[in-house]
């Protein structure tokens, strides 16, 4: 199995987004089981995830079945590209006047 649930997920993301130069992949072996790490350019994200993450789980199910068939465990992780739309701004500490103010009824 060495490296093939790679290749598949390569091929399948190469054929999904715009810019296929710029996916990145990483697979690390561990005693949890194999981690495939995918990090592609922003503007591909909602076709990678897929419509309610659609394709990401697809992608998920393909991997499982391929590790069940070489007895290994395959984890498929997504890397949110810097200042991409999906990430959360980080929430921002209320300062004391503001808390007080809430308090006073």
């Amino acid at each position: 199995m060495a490296e093939r649930d790679l290749e598949f997920v390569e091929f399948i993301i190469k054929a999904i987004v715009d810019s296929p130069d710029k996916v990145q992949l990483d697979r690390k072996v561990d005693e949890m089981g194999v981690l495939i790490t995918l990090k592609v350019d922003k503007e591909d994200m909602g076709k990678v995830i897929g419509k309610d993450g659609s394709t990401a789980k697809s992608i998920r199910t393909l991997l499982r079945v391929i590790g069940a068939k070489n007895n290994a465990r395959v984890n498929f992780k997504i890397e949110e590209p810097e200042g991409s739309e999906g990430q959360a701004p980080a929430p921002s500490k209320p300062d004391v006047e503001s808390v007080v103010d809430d308090l006073k009824l």
